[in-house]
């Protein structure tokens, strides 16, 4: 069975931008929500995956089991979108600045472009700042899809553009919620760290393995 991961951080370490309350509904009820359905969707046919991301790989190719993609993909997507936050905020070095200057400009152009292309998509979805080897670029998806169905592509960093991620604490104003966001919470450890994943360097970030029934992780006995 999957877990719901702690929050690597206090609940109210994000505020004002995200709000002790938004990230009691958001983390405690929406994405354990996902795992608790994902769960029980496995539990009813007897499996036993491996990792996360290989069951929403393998829905994602299966047309009967949107139900089952929709869940994984909202569980992985929330449990990156939590590390890819940071109170500590800061700002890209290294090979990542390097590219961020190649691709964009330099960092107000990539905000910008993140912005626009969070603030332009219709409806609910994610915003990711993706690396396909070298080159980065911003992209928005649509409900649960993300990622991990792109050949190739390593995400960032991503903010939720899902209501339930901002309506509490910044109403109708997505905009504002996104500038405030980049700003003050994006973890560029993380992202750094996923760019030299994209370059063949290091392990890519992973959901948390399933464990048993008693609480261990799986993969920890082999």
């Amino acid at each position: 069975m999957f877990i719901l991961p702690e929050l690597p951080y206090r609940p109210d370490a994000l505020a004002p931008v995200i709000s002790a309350e938004t990230l009691r509904f958001h983390h405690g009820k929406h994405h354990k929500t996902y795992v608790e359905t994902l769960n029980g969707l496995l539990e009813a046919t007897g499996e036993s995956p491996d990792s996360l991301e290989q069951v929403v790989r393998d829905a994602a190719r299966d047309v009967a089991r949107v139900k089952r993609f929709n869940n994984a993909a909202q569980a992985w997507n929330h449990g990156f979108f939590w590390d890819a936050m940071s109170p500590r905020g800061g700002a890209p070095t290294g090979a990542l600045a390097a590219a961020i200057e190649a691709g964009f400009g330099g960092l107000s152009d990539l905000k910008a472009t993140f912005v626009r292309t969070g603030v332009e998509h219709f409806g609910s979805g994610w915003v990711w700042l993706l690396a396909e080897g070298s080159e980065i670029r911003v992209v928005a998806t649509h409900d649960a899809d993300g990622p991990l169905t792109l050949d190739g592509a390593v995400p960032l960093t991503v903010c939720d553009l899902w209501e339930h991620a901002y309506y509490l604490d910044h109403q109708n104003d997505r905009k504002g919620f996104l500038e405030a966001w980049f700003d003050g919470l994006l973890n560029w450890e993380l992202a750094s760290e996923q760019y030299a994943v994209a370059q063949g360097h290091g392990a890519a970030w992973a959901y948390p393995a399933p464990v048993s029934a008693e609480g261990t992780a799986r993969d920890a006995r082999r």
